[in-house]
């Protein structure tokens, strides 16, 4: 990591659609204000749009780039640009749902956050992947193992968020995100990765 202190990490913060987890986030955003990031949010195209029980989703897309100070990456279009502009010193993307997990294992690139992965880890810096999926320990555990070994690829430790009647499901520690970030800059996971149940 070559930035001095006065320089601040641009860092991409990808949004999915676990819509329940969106007030963590953005109480996460806030809280990571106090570090030396620029962020700049990136949005899913239903993370972006899609109006739900928790929330509308222009009032989110609102918040979080206030928070943040940037205008968001809303298309595939905008985020190709940053593989050849190679201008973002990580990215993480949270929630990360199994869906993005699974087609971000498979070189899947159908949507504005995957583009954005697939641009950014072209450059080999790191990839920061906070999970929040029902099927973690299912039909996604496969792929789950996979990332896990993957050059730059890193995660925001993680744990069954309700063992007895989701047992399958894997949520990470959000309030994490920052430690996680740093040991990836470093070229390190944070440990332990698995912390469980919440």
């Amino acid at each position: 990591m070559n930035q001095t202190k006065s320089e601040p990490v641009t860092l991409g913060f990808a949004i999915t659609g676990s819509f329940c987890t969106y007030q963590k986030i953005l109480e996460t955003l806030q809280n990571m204000k106090t570090k030396n990031y620029n962020i700049i949010p990136i949005f899913s195209e239903r993370g972006g749009t899609m109006d739900t029980r928790f929330q509308k989703a222009g009032d989110f897309v609102s918040q979080v780039q206030e928070i943040t100070g940037n205008k968001g990456i809303f298309t595939i279009q905008e985020a190709e640009p940053i593989g050849p502009g190679g201008y973002l010193d990580a990215l993480v993307i949270a929630p990360c749902t199994g869906n993005t997990l699974a087609k971000l294992c498979h070189g899947i690139t159908d949507s504005t956050v995957l583009m954005a992965a697939k641009a950014h880890l072209r450059n080999e810096k790191p990839l920061i992947i906070s999970i929040s999926t029902n099927d973690a320990l299912g039909m996604n555990f496969a792929n789950l193992g996979q990332l896990m070994n993957t050059k730059n690829i890193y995660f925001v430790p993680f744990g069954q968020d309700n063992y007895k009647k989701k047992t399958n499901s894997m949520v990470a520690h959000v309030e994490l995100i920052p430690d996680t970030i740093e040991a990836a800059l470093a070229g390190k996971q944070l440990q332990p990765v698995i912390q469980s149940p919440f």
